[in-house]
């Protein structure tokens, strides 16, 4: 069996399941009601707890779990961890090999390859996705800031649909990067940025994504940079539709400059959401 190993440092998440029980054991009695969600992919100690509040929302009787990962342009192929199985400090996480084959059926030849890449949006969360899931399957796919993602997100509900494979869906994606270490700083003035990033830029993607407004999601990640990985955030909400789940909602957002005694020179928009 060919598993994919760790690529991050110790730092991003503890590698001992001790710890992650217990950073996660608070949000364990969660009864999850949605079949879609989109958390972020920070480190632990930044992000951490927005992503657990988003994953134990999910139903807990998800037969596989398809985790849609980002960083990619637009012109990139949608990418696919090909191994049998994904470490995690609860051991080897099966891969739906299936539910994979189906998918793959239905691209176009040339739209997809092999995920080769070290990266974090989904690695960071798969401790978290077999604690609350520990008898699940997963998909482990990263798709571009295209809008053929949405098509891809419809495409997996109808392969698990033609499957009868009960799935739960989660978009791993960030939102405003802000700093000179991100390139992005249209506004000089590290805590007149903060208030933009919260009150305009990041809050004007949330609200296009409760809209059900591929278009605008995607114009605000990319031109207004609003987000890292809308190709992601486009394939939860094709599966949503798809699936004929109610729209998005808010369940909370956080920046990582939240904590700081004063505004730093660099900070990151976090939303936990559901698709109902």
């Amino acid at each position: 069996m060919q598993v994919r190993e760790y690529s991050l440092a110790e730092g991003w998440y503890p590698k001992d399941p001790n710890k992650v029980a217990g950073f996660l054991s608070g949000f364990s009695k969660q009864e999850g009601q949605a079949r879609a969600a989109i958390a972020p992919h920070a480190g632990w100690a930044y992000s951490g707890r927005l992503a657990a509040l988003a994953l134990c929302n999910l139903e807990r009787d998800a037969e596989t779990l398809a985790v849609l990962g980002g960083h990619l342009p637009g012109e990139s192929p949608a990418l696919f961890a090909m191994e049998d199985a994904l470490r995690t400090p609860f051991g080897a996480m099966p891969v739906d090999k299936e539910l994979r084959s189906a998918i793959m059926e239905v691209l176009a030849e040339g739209s997809y390859g092999e995920d080769r890449f070290r990266d974090n949006t989904i690695e960071v969360l798969l401790p978290m996705l077999h604690f609350f899931f520990p008898n699940a399957k997963v998909l482990w796919l990263r798709l571009g800031a295209d809008a053929s993602s949405f098509a891809a997100g419809q495409t997996i509900e109808a392969a698990a649909k033609k499957l009868k494979r009960k799935i739960n869906v989660l978009a791993s994606a960030d939102l405003t990067h802000w700093g000179k270490n991100f390139g992005f700083t249209p506004l000089e003035n590290s805590e007149k940025a903060l208030q933009w990033v919260k009150d305009v830029n990041d809050k004007n993607f949330i609200r296009a994504v409760e809209r059900g407004e591929p278009s605008a999601v995607l114009k605000l990640g990319e031109a207004n940079k609003a987000s890292c990985s809308s190709g992601a955030v486009l394939g939860a909400m094709g599966f949503a539709q798809a699936a004929g789940l109610p729209k998005a909602r808010l369940l909370e957002y956080a920046t990582s400059a939240d904590s700081a005694k004063q505004v730093p020179d660099t900070f990151v928009g976090y939303a936990a959401m559901v698709f109902g």
